[in-house]
């Protein structure tokens, strides 16, 4: 981390100093694309978002890590020990990780609420036993924690010029409209491990089931009803995307061409998608070089937090794998958002 943007934040305790650059160099590392768009917000803001996007690299890393041999039960003991770490350090204790020290004191910066904190982590350990859900409604109660939650935490950094709570549910709607494009884009990556993020009730209302998915992909196969499955959800992801869509202006001025320009980005990935004719499970689909280059560099900022929107550089986006604007999969593979919130 510049000490420019140290001096700007008013960050001036030697150790916190360490902590924030260690959480920049992790941005840096594994976030790219994001990191580079984080480099367009104002300078006091940056430290925050690496903060944010640290912590959350750091728990997506415990779920994610497919080069360990750590069993569930060890994974999700090591996130429950990050946890209390974490409370520990929001209550003013030290804390020895970097992570944790810069965290909290973005949190106290910032008055951003410990819960979403609490609720991101609850969702990380779901993903550790849980590969399937029922309805929406089962999928948008582990969203919340996934996703909505990332854009709730960005919300205090990127400023609004209406009262927090009135502008929180579009942020939060954002959050989660972004990361069903990420599941849908990810559908192929997804049913290998066991999971799929495709609702049951939708997979019934089809004839589909995860054994047709398991099926096509591994034998290459289109299946009709899959390709009945996919575009259904991307129409509701875009009704969702839409809903989110007024919240933009009650951003402060200097984030809004952040988020507007993630907005076009996943609508971008959605397009691609469609255009190849939902062949997720076989091929990844290619955003078009014209339509990131069509949107203004000065309006390039970050506008997700952790689980993050572009994993190439913007001049080649594969919509298999844009996870890196929004923050953290962050994290293995992508951010679920996870990662990828307003």
């Amino acid at each position: 981390m510049t000490v420019r943007e140290l001096d700007a934040a008013g960050i001036h305790d030697p150790a916190l100093r360490a902590a924030y650059t260690r959480c920049r160099v992790l941005n840096a590392r594994h976030g790219r694309t994001y990191f580079l768009a984080t480099r367009l917000l104002p300078v006091d803001r940056r430290p925050a978002v690496h903060a944010l996007y640290g912590f959350a690299r750091r728990a997506d890393d415990i779920v994610d890590d497919l080069d360990s041999s750590a069993t569930p039960g060890e994974r999700a003991r090591a996130l429950l020990d990050l946890e209390a770490r974490l409370e520990a350090g929001l209550r003013g204790a030290p804390a020895a990780e970097p992570v944790i020290r810069a965290l909290a004191d973005t949190a106290g910066r910032y008055a951003i609420d410990h819960r979403h904190f609490t609720d991101f982590l609850r969702s990380m350990r779901s993903d550790l036993t849980v590969g399937g859900y029922a309805s929406y409604e089962e999928l948008g109660r582990y969203m919340h924690g996934s996703a909505a939650v990332i854009g709730l935490q960005m919300l205090p950094v990127l400023g609004t010029v209406v009262p927090r709570e009135e502008s929180a549910p579009h942020a939060a709607a954002l959050g989660v409209a972004f990361q069903w494009i990420n599941f849908l884009r990810d559908v192929g990556e997804d049913v290998d491990p066991e999971r799929l993020y495709l609702a049951t009730e939708l997979l019934g209302a089809h004839r589909a089931d995860r054994d047709r998915f398991e099926s096509s992909r591994s034998t290459g196969m289109p299946d009709s009803r899959i390709t009945d499955v996919l575009p259904a959800a991307a129409a509701h992801y875009r009704a969702v995307y839409r809903a989110a869509l007024p919240g933009i202006a009650m951003l402060a001025p200097v984030s809004r061409p952040c988020i507007r320009t993630a907005f076009v980005l996943y609508s971008g990935i959605l397009d691609a998608i469609e255009a190849d004719g939902y062949a997720l499970l076989h091929r990844p689909a290619v955003v078009p070089r014209r339509r990131p280059a069509a949107v203004p560099l000065d309006d390039l900022v970050p506008a997700v937090a952790v689980r993050t929107l572009c994993r190439r550089p913007a001049h080649a986006v594969d919509a298999s794998r844009t996870a890196e604007l929004s923050g953290p999969r962050t994290a293995g593979r992508p951010a679920r958002v996870r990662t990828e919130a307003v």
